[in-house]
């Protein structure tokens, strides 16, 4: 996708008057800069935390606890405002994953072999490194099916921590560390699947599987509207949800069916030729022009540069909001650090996510598995495995899936918090005393 910004038109955005040119425009470009959805997720994630550790935290939790139903006829879908959260919006942006992963297995960094094995192997090891310190920590006791927090990294905190270093972190860092996150979601979805679902419900699972039936046939017979897509993609949500399966998976599922080719392609002409009509442009010419031009952009580019900013300053705030919002002040034990579950999610982000990234991408280089990219050393891949150890989205998520008992959620969240604010102070470290010593 090119960084190239549309010509600026007539409107009151682009004008001199004070307020687009003071508030609305800096506005926009903060909005724009892949920094800002980190930024936003840190404010809402700190203002929960605030929030339920103030005289006002009883409100906090009775918030989130509240009821939200929705009847049609004799169905009825029943659950509080946290759960619609994380069931519902997470789903949104679950989808957003699927279509930035199918679009980079088809037409981006995950394309060849070559290009994916070093990603691959490289997040291989920092899921495995971390479980195993954690199980180390857990095994035996009733934390032992946390074993998956550890595993993920946060997109967006992550590149925003990389964002905020600028120039003194070359390109192809970047590069690496976004196919990076992207094979481990992979890796995430697949562990929240296979054990963090539910017992299964066969009849709705079968009609899940209808659902996508319904989507492949329609895709073959290449239709395009969106609202069909929509209205399906929710029967697939609902179903999913029934089933017994996370329903975030139907998101992912979806993303995955999207076409990441453009349906059609144009010429160089055919892209102005709406200037030559003049004035005398029709509701329907421009109708005309907009769907042809949108079958030259890739379903997965469109709806995910559509779906980003919805899902990165409404969905994940949202999801953060209502999760970050932990008590530290746990009873038990010796506190909250105490816990073995929280020290199995610390040493599991802070220690395991580099230990393994690295030490897995350095064992597939002497195999001749996998090549650094050109200009990048061994310093810069250790300073963005540590980055790689920031896992607050989805490591929350895992958290609320493995554990009923309130107190090890806790302990799981304290050690979320804690990780990721240490994994990103290490990694931004490294790659700050790297760029200041030189080449």
């Amino acid at each position: 996708m090119t960084s190239s910004k549309p010509p600026q038109t007539g409107s009151w955005i682009a004008s001199a008057r004070p307020v687009p040119r003071l508030i609305a425009r800096p506005l926009r470009e903060f909005l724009a800069t892949e920094s800002s959805g980190g930024v936003v997720l840190l404010v809402a994630a700190a203002v929960a935390l605030v929030w339920a550790n103030s005289p006002l935290s009883g409100s906090y939790g009775s918030l989130w606890a509240t009821d939200l139903s929705i009847r049609v006829g004799p169905y009825l879908l029943d659950m509080d405002l946290r759960h619609w959260v994380n069931d519902g919006l997470m789903a949104i942006f679950f989808f957003v994953v699927g279509l930035e992963i199918k679009r980079e297995l088809v037409v981006g960094e995950l394309n060849t072999k070559k290009k994916a094995a070093l990603p691959a192997v490289a997040a291989l090891g920092g899921m495995v490194v971390p479980a195993l310190i954690y199980l180390a920590l857990n095994m035996g006791s009733a934390g032992a099916a946390g074993w998956g927090i550890p595993v993920a990294t946060d997109i967006a905190f992550a590149v925003g921590v990389l964002a905020l270093l600028g120039s003194r972190v070359d390109p192809p860092l970047k590069v690496f560390l976004l196919s990076l996150a992207i094979a481990d979601d992979i890796g995430a979805i697949l562990v929240i699947a296979l054990f963090y679902s539910g017992g299964v419900a066969p009849g709705a699972l079968l009609a899940a599987l209808a659902f996508v039936l319904a989507i492949v046939g329609l895709r073959r017979i290449r239709v395009t509207w969106i609202p069909l897509y929509v209205l399906l993609g929710v029967g697939m949500w609902l179903a999913t949800l029934k089933s017994g399966i996370h329903p975030t998976i139907a998101g992912i599922a979806l993303g995955l069916l999207a076409p990441a080719r453009p349906l059609a392609r144009g010429s160089e002409e055919e892209a102005v030729a709406l200037d030559a009509h003049g004035d005398g442009v029709t509701a329907e010419t421009v109708t005309a022009f907009k769907l042809r031009a949108q079958e030259r952009v890739a379903v997965t580019e469109r709806l995910a540069h559509a779906l980003h900013p919805w899902t990165s300053f409404v969905v994940i705030p949202l999801f953060a909001l209502a999760n970050a919002g932990v008590s530290l002040r746990l009873t038990g034990g010796e506190g909250g650090l105490a816990w073995p579950v929280t020290l199995g999610v610390v040493a599991g982000l802070v220690v395991g996510k580099p230990l393994g990234i690295t030490l897995f991408a350095w064992a597939g280089s002497r195999v001749g598995v996998v090549d650094l990219p050109e200009g990048v050393s061994w310093r810069e891949i250790t300073g963005v495995a540590a980055l790689a150890g920031i896992g607050f989205t989805i490591s929350l998520f895992i958290a609320n899936l493995a554990f009923t008992d309130r107190m090890l959620v806790e302990a799981a969240k304290i050690g979320i918090l804690a990780g990721s604010l240490l994994a990103s102070l290490l990694g931004g470290a490294i790659l700050l005393r790297y760029a200041r010593q030189g080449r």
